[in-house]
């Protein structure tokens, strides 16, 4: 019996980039070749590999035969596996376990993305996320989190900055609480250097307020400010569509910018936990 030819994975992925870049002039650049080596790789294909015609032109488009979309599946399904598979062998440490604290301000805007990359790169590292407010992670022993993202102060950064972000003012879009006097607020509990930024801006400006909630979880926060029932200030990056951004032409100082850094224990060393790192620090830069 005779043996099947193998297919080069080469020919597999110029012959997907074909089908991804639209033609083979823009899948050469993708590949690296020129676009007569592009022709040549997909004439061997065809011809002494699979031994049928993947593509038809019509209409000056270029589109696949039946036994071209099956190939396209298969090829899509080779090069995957074959990634998967370079991932897992060069990297023999990846199986493990990596300690993250963040507090929840950024677990939904930035987290998801970060988490995403990270376990496309390391899919069998198991992460625990630890959510505390950024006073609380700075409290924890250092061996007890590999990893902390948290607020500080300019000028009091340690470890990575990862951004410089403005603090605003927010209320509801469809409702005028910041007319109120005093104005009702809802801030983080203390102690925040936030919380104490906002109500000493006001205390400059002679504005009368009055901190109707406090909580450590922003998502409380944008909950009651989303009802219209008070102010607040957080993060530029963290507002949200339904709320609106107060200025000193609505009555309201303008606040110190804060920074987010990385922070990694000195007890942590393990190729994982810099791999996090590394998700981390290129997520907060989207």
């Amino acid at each position: 019996m005779a043996l099947l030819p193998t297919i080069d994975h080469e020919l597999l992925r110029t012959f997907v980039a074909i089908i991804d870049q639209g033609g083979f002039t823009r899948a050469a650049q993708t590949v690296n070749r020129t676009q007569s080596a592009v022709s040549m790789q997909m004439k061997r294909l065809e011809e002494d590999v699979i031994q049928r015609p993947l593509f038809v032109r019509q209409n000056r488009q270029l589109l696949l035969t039946s036994e071209g979309h099956t190939l396209l599946g298969y090829a899509r399904k080779i090069l995957s596996l074959q990634g998967e598979a370079l991932t897992l062998l060069r990297q023999p440490d990846m199986v493990g376990r990596v300690r993250l604290g963040v507090p929840d301000d950024y677990v939904m805007r930035f987290l998801p993305g970060i988490l995403k990359s990270f376990s496309q790169a390391w899919p069998l590292v198991d992460v625990d996320v630890h959510c505390a407010p950024s006073s609380v992670l700075s409290q924890r022993p250092q061996e007890s989190l590999d990893l902390s993202i948290m607020t500080r102060e300019i000028g009091d950064e340690v470890g990575t900055i990862l951004r410089r972000e403005p603090t605003v003012w927010v209320a509801a879009e469809s409702h005028s609480i910041h007319l109120q006097t005093p104005v009702p607020l809802a801030l983080f509990e203390a102690p925040c250097f936030c919380r104490r930024h906002a109500c000493n801006a006001l205390d400059r400006a002679g504005q009368a307020y009055r901190v109707a909630y406090s909580s450590p979880s922003l998502a409380t926060l944008q909950a009651v400010v989303g009802a219209g029932l008070a102010v607040s200030a957080w993060m530029r990056s963290l507002v949200t569509p339904d709320v609106r951004i107060l200025d000193e032409d609505d009555g309201f100082p303008p606040l110190p910018e804060s920074s987010i850094v990385l922070i990694r224990s000195p007890h942590s060393t393990s190729p994982i936990v810099d791999g996090l790192a590394e998700h981390i620090i290129e997520g907060f830069r989207l």
